[in-house]
């Protein structure tokens, strides 16, 4: 699926809302094995490490760093696709704020797991992708709209997961569901399934954000968790 949409995007066309969901949700699927997989090959390596296994630690970080060039090499896939055929082609704000968005997400999955520069020049174009889709959101999409909100959701675990900001990914987040909520009741019937679900891993979030759960604790949940948009 992934390879024939990617031939569709080549074309330099707009993709149809169908087209760019199918997209998104078949590299999401490709993606979220291998960081999982990451997840818990660090927690291996770690616990490998406390036991004073070297040689079991060795062992699996020759197959974490497969893993970790596998991400790399679906992350720079798309993230080429993108901005070589995507974005140029796209002139409605839906298209322009989603793949922005995604254009993000994939910086942000890179900055995950790489070290020292890579990390830092990943982490720095996740940030202005999604600064870039939330200029188009505020003036384009209503507060409500789940690719508004979808944005929001997953700037605000950027800022907490790779930029160590619970303050500002607290504001965010909180900004973005309080603003949505007096819409949520006005808006299309096929946007209040996903809009309700995204306010929700919002109020989740804010909510682990905001307790004192010890480090290492329960992951933030972004738009890969519990919904396909």
């Amino acid at each position: 699926m992934v390879e024939s949409l990617k031939k569709i995007a080549r074309m330099d066309i707009e993709l149809t809302p169908e087209e760019r969901n199918l997209l998104s949700v078949g590299y999401k699927n490709v993606i979220g094995e291998r960081r999982a997989s990451w997840r818990i090959l660090c927690s291996l390596e770690q616990k490998e490490e406390v036991k004073g296994s070297e040689q079991n630690a060795r062992r699996i970080r020759e197959y974490k760093k497969k893993v970790e060039n596998e991400l790399s090499r679906i992350c720079n896939d798309i993230l080429s696709v993108i901005a070589i055929h995507i974005l140029p082609s796209s002139a409605a704000g839906e298209s322009i704020v989603f793949f922005y968005k995604m254009k993000g997400d994939y910086y942000r999955y890179l900055a995950e797991f790489k070290t020292g520069n890579e990390r830092r020049d990943a982490a720095d174009q996740s940030l202005k992708s999604y600064q870039a889709a939330t200029s188009t959101a505020m003036t384009d999409l209503p507060p409500g709209h789940p690719i508004r909100l979808g944005l929001a959701l997953n700037f605000s675990v950027f800022y907490y997961e790779i930029m160590n900001s619970s303050e500002r990914a607290c504001h965010l987040a909180k900004q973005a569901f309080d603003e949505a909520i007096p819409e949520i009741n006005s808006l299309r019937e096929d946007f209040y399934k996903d809009s309700t679900l995204i306010l929700q891993l919002l109020k989740d979030n804010l909510t682990l954000w905001t307790s004192d759960l010890p480090e290492g604790g329960e992951r933030s949940r972004d738009t890969s968790t519990n919904m396909e948009e």
